[in-house]
């Protein structure tokens, strides 16, 4: 084994680097300034596919020689395309979007936890604690509603900012698991 091989091996291939690390990276910033801010927004499982999908293109141009750049470069573009494509059809027929995305989920309910919900979401009590205190709440029966979004995140409402509790409308399937 050749020790001075790990470090360099020829100039041809930090060169090949280089240059693609150079076009790779502008063809990557154009593309995903063309598909929108959708494409960079918070992830959802989906989203966090593409991403880590883009991320491995990336790596996979910069460091094979055997991946020309316009392949890596129809890589990114045919990842976004389907990322736009796939989001496109779950807009527009709900059937579509209940196979790609997750429901946002209510577990915690004026107060009182919804342990169905929790235990089917694998939620702790613990973490419900964590999202309402980062909050800057320190009684459970000051929150209206603890909800698991599509991302992952929790959105804590409080009781006296819940209003006619409108924007949980869609959670109240959700919630009838029994409140406990």
């Amino acid at each position: 084994m050749d020790i001075a091989k790990i470090f360099f091996d020829n100039w041809d291939t930090i060169l090949r680097t280089i240059i693609a690390a150079l076009v790779a990276y502008a063809g990557l910033v154009l593309v995903l300034r063309i598909s929108g801010k959708r494409t960079l927004s918070k992830l959802n499982a989906f989203d966090l596919v593409v991403t880590v999908a883009l991320g491995s293109t990336l790596a996979t141009i910069l460091l094979s020689a055997d991946v020309a750049l316009a392949e890596g470069l129809l890589a990114f573009a045919m990842l976004v395309g389907l990322q736009w494509v796939v989001t496109r059809a779950s807009i527009k027929w709900d059937a579509f979007k209940k196979v790609i995305r997750s429901n946002p989920r209510m577990l915690l309910k004026d107060g009182a936890y919804i342990d169905k919900a929790m235990h089917e979401e694998r939620v702790t009590r613990s973490e419900i604690q964590e999202a309402v205190r980062k909050k800057g709440f320190g009684d459970l029966s000051a929150i209206a509603a603890v909800v698991l979004e599509t991302d992952g995140s929790f959105s804590v409402i409080a009781s006296d900012k819940a209003g006619n509790r409108s924007a949980m409308e869609s959670l109240a399937k959700a919630s009838s698991g029994g409140a406990r």
